[in-house]
Formats: structure tokens, sequence, C-alpha cells
């Protein structure tokens, strides 16, 4: 059997370790069940191994409620190398930056005179650059300062560039907020998308900008009616009938949102993540794939709205047409000028439909494909481990599949 639960020799069961783990912490199949959302009876099937954890999802979901990464249940143990050691540490500085809730004033410890707006803006643009490069490593470092000093120009700056201020701090909020979504932090990411939306202080622009990163945060909690709320209002707020008579710019965020929204409704109301997507694509098409940046570090077009139809269409229940659709926009000019973080990104999502469907080689391809555009989206993200882990135990990876394994420090127990 392929996929996430096929096992090597040695390795214990999925549904035993499942077991091991739930009575370690205490709780009855029905208490985990209820917390699973499912039913006590599929509890009890897959820990006698009469039912498999097919699907990455739902492996993500057992493991979140058991305390564990995917890839303990999957019986893979990791080296942490000094990459991820690294990415761990800066993790907690952007933690203690969001803890901060006072800003120094004159004559105050820590006080320090308010960057020029120009400088400020300048930087702000460089660390947006270095996450499109999927840089990570480079953006992470650079956000706790980036935090200090946006929040100290707001409070301390000139009255004439409070906007402006307030413009920038939402940029780093939403760029804090989608960096601790890939690093699977999606609850202190949910906080910076939070202090975002405070910031944003009901501008329509600045709202929609800052809801992209709040919906992406409650998505990754399987928050999705909330998510679908949020993007939905957002878009009413910006361009009650968003069209092509937009502005390019408002036409773009509206366009993102949409994709949000669909992609959030895709697991809960299908016809309504066919409707979404639908209008994000009339808009995509109108606005044209641009090889220049559009405002608000948005990018957006007719290849950004067919990508995320095939994720759409993958969670409605077709993976063979997410597969068509994948490889009929994965190809040529369009597809080379999105970033190198939103190819990468996308190859992860693929890799993990093709697990689903039970194909791991074909997984095994898009992950070292990803790897090639931008390593530090394979390298350092918990998703692309999780999928390589299943990919792995499939027992048949190729070579390179193999090698970024052991680059990874996905190991044999």
């Amino acid at each position: 059997m392929n996929g996430p639960n096929r096992r090597n020799s040695g390795q214990p069961p999925i549904g035993r370790r499942v077991a091991q783990l739930r009575t370690r912490r205490g709780m009855t199949q029905q208490i985990f069940a209820s917390r699973v959302g499912r039913s006590k009876s599929w509890v009890d099937k897959v820990e006698r191994g009469l039912r498999t954890l097919d699907r990455i999802s739902v492996l993500e979901a057992v493991a979140a409620v058991l305390g564990v990464a995917p890839e303990v249940l999957l019986a893979r143990e990791t080296r942490r190398g000094e990459l991820a050691a690294g990415v761990a540490a800066a993790v907690e500085r952007v933690r203690a930056a969001l803890a901060c809730y006072h800003t120094p004033g004159p004559g105050e410890a820590g006080w320090r005179p308010p960057l020029p707006l120009e400088e400020l803006d300048r930087q702000v643009t460089y660390a947006w650059l270095a996450y499109r490069r999927a840089h990570h490593s480079q953006a992470l470092r650079m956000l706790p300062d980036l935090l200090a000093d946006a929040r100290q120009a707001r409070e301390h700056g000139a009255p004439t560039g409070s906007a402006r201020a307030a413009d920038l701090l939402v940029r780093i909020y939403r760029l804090a907020a989608q960096m601790l979504v890939k690093l699977g932090e999606a609850n202190l990411a949910w906080l910076a998308a939070d202090r975002a939306m405070a910031t944003a202080a009901g501008d329509p622009r600045r709202t929609a900008v800052a809801a992209i990163a709040l919906v992406q945060a409650l998505r990754a909690l399987e928050e999705g009616r909330l998510a679908l709320i949020a993007a939905s209002t957002a878009v009413r707020r910006l361009a009650p009938h968003p069209s092509h008579d937009v502005p390019p710019d408002r036409l773009a965020l509206a366009g993102t949102l949409l994709v949000e929204a669909a992609l959030a409704a895709a697991r809960t109301d299908s016809a309504a993540a066919r409707n979404l997507i639908d209008h994000a694509t009339r808009l995509a098409d109108a606005h044209g794939d641009r090889p220049d940046r559009d405002n608000d570090d948005i990018e957006y077009g007719p290849s950004v709205a067919a990508l995320a139809r095939a994720l759409i269409t993958a969670e409605l229940g077709d993976p063979h047409q997410a597969v068509s659709l994948h490889k009929r926009t994965a190809v040529g000019d369009a597809w080379n000028r999105l970033p190198a973080e939103h190819r990468a990104a996308h190859l992860i999502d693929m890799a993990r439909i093709h697990v689903d469907s039970g194909n791991p080689h074909a997984a095994g391809r898009a992950l070292v494909t990803a790897d090639r555009i931008a390593p530090a989206e394979t390298r350092i993200r918990p998703a692309a481990r999780t999928v390589l882990t299943a990919v792995l135990r499939d027992g048949r990876a190729a070579a390179d599949v193999t090698r970024l394994a052991a680059i990874i420090g996905l190991t044999q127990p």
C-alpha cells in the first residue's frame, strides 16, 4: 500500500503509536475522538489497524491533538541541524517582539529616535524581497528590529507621517504572520495578524492587507468558517462589487482575498469555493500576469488564480484534475515570473496531493523540484518535512529524494 500508512520493516504500526500516545496523555478514545472531530469507532479502528490515516491533513490533525510532530507517528526521527536551530531561535525573537506592548518614549530606557519613513520603507521592502526569494532566515532575522522601528515611527514620528507609518507596520505584521504560518506557528501568526488588523484602524485598503494574513492564520488553525468570514468582509469593505473597473491595486487585493476565501471554503462548502475561485479568476484575467510588482506586496494574476484552483480542486475530491491543472499552469514565463517562494510552496502543496492520491514517486519529484527553486521552503518548513516523511515511508524513494532527506536530517529510528 502506498501513502502515509505504508510501513517499513521494524516500524510499529501508526495505530499502535496513536494508542500509546493517547494513553500517555490520559485521553479516552471518546475524548480523543471529539478533539479530532471523529467518532469513537473511527479511533478504535485506527488503533487496531483496521483503518488507515490515508490523508496528510488527517495525519496532521491527529498529531496536533497528541501534541507531537506528524513524523513521530510515521516512525521517523529528526536530526536537528544548525539551520533548524537558527530558525527556532529567530522565531523566539519574533515571539518576544510580538509580546512587547510598550514603545519607549523620549527619556525612557530603550528610547531611540524614529527612523525616517523613507529608510524604514526601504528596509521593509528589502525584507519582503527576501521573503519572496525564500531567504526565510534573513527575513526572520530582520523582523524584530523592523517591528520595533515601525512601532516607534507610528507612536513617536511626525503626525504628518502617521498614515504611512501605519501602512508600514501592517506590512511588517503581515510578513511576520505569513512567515510564522510557514513555520507551523499558527497561533503566533494569529497574534501577528490580529495586531495588523488593529493597526489597520478601519482603513479599507489597510484592512484588506491585514486580512490576508488573518485568513492564512485562521486556515492554518483549521478555522475555515472564520477565515471565510474574515476574507469576505474585507473584500466587501475594499470593493463592494469587485470587477475590472476597480483600480489595479485594489483589484489585486480583492482577488487575493477571494482566493484565500475560496481556499477556506473548500473544506466545508464546495459550491461557495467554486463560486469564489471563479470570481477570483475573472478578476485575475482583468488584471493580467504583471511582470512588475503590485502595491501592498501582492502578486496576482491568472497564474496565481489557476494554481489556487488546482489546490481547491484537490480539496474538493478530484486530485487527478488538480494535477492536470497544475501541469498546465506550472510552465512558461508566467510561472517563472512568480516569486521563488510561491512556486516552491505550491509544489509542496502538490506533493501533499500526490501522497494523498497514492503517488509518492510524483510527490518526491515535486519536493526535489521545490528544493531546487527555494531550498528554505523544503528544509525548514514542517509541512515539507511531513510530506517527505510520508514519501520515505513508501520504501521506494529515488536517490535524489533520499539525498534531500539526509540534508534535512530525516533518519530511520
